[in-house]
């Protein structure tokens, strides 16, 4: 099985990923993790890297090529990452989408970087205007299309511990032969 979970920063992405990954028996493979391993690999911390990924656009094909081979190549993973359901395409047996508002998400980084929100806030919607930009110019991706998630939830409106619940729930009743109505992502080959 091939489960991604993506979303905006804030989001409960990790949270999430481990805890579906642990009750179906799946690795879980973050894109924070490989991000780490990138930098790594370079003799780099991973804000010396993030950095350098500001004028390198091939920091980010690095990564997610890895995280799309992994998605392809791999058995019964959770694939966790901003773009995990695009990367994995059609490989994926379902495509979840975590977010919240901008506000309850800020608080959250604020609480987990020991900063103020206004300033988690204003680093968060900087970041993501950043992202969305070069997800569009690398990939032709408009990462504010959610029409590719089998299941998408606003994490804001159930506390931590239930949201796992309700997609435990959606995965367990996942189906592969219903997938006839699904709606599929052309064979992604995207220029990595």
């Amino acid at each position: 099985m091939l489960l991604t979970v993506s979303g905006p920063p804030g989001a409960g992405k990790s949270t999430t990923a481990a805890t579906l990954a642990a009750t179906f028996g799946l690795e879980h493979v973050s894109g924070g993790d490989i991000f780490r391993e990138l930098a790594a690999e370079r003799g780099l911390t991973a804000v010396e890297l993030n950095q350098q990924a500001e004028t390198d656009d091939q920091i980010d094909r690095d990564l997610d090529q890895r995280l799309r081979t992994i998605a392809l190549e791999r058995d019964d993973i959770l694939l966790e990452s901003r773009l995990a359901g695009w990367l994995a395409g059609d490989a994926a047996d379902i495509r979840v989408w975590l977010d919240a508002p901008l506000n309850v998400r800020a608080g959250r980084i604020a609480d987990r970087e020991g900063k103020s929100i206004s300033t988690a806030r204003e680093e968060t919607r900087t970041r993501e205007e950043s992202e969305a930009l070069r997800y569009r110019n690398y990939y032709n991706i408009d990462i504010h299309d959610h029409s590719i998630y089998d299941v998408r939830i606003n994490t804001a409106r159930w506390p931590k511990t239930e949201v796992p619940d309700i997609l435990e729930a959606a995965i367990a009743a996942y189906e592969p032969a219903a997938d006839e109505g699904r709606f599929p992502i052309e064979d992604i080959m995207y220029d990595f």
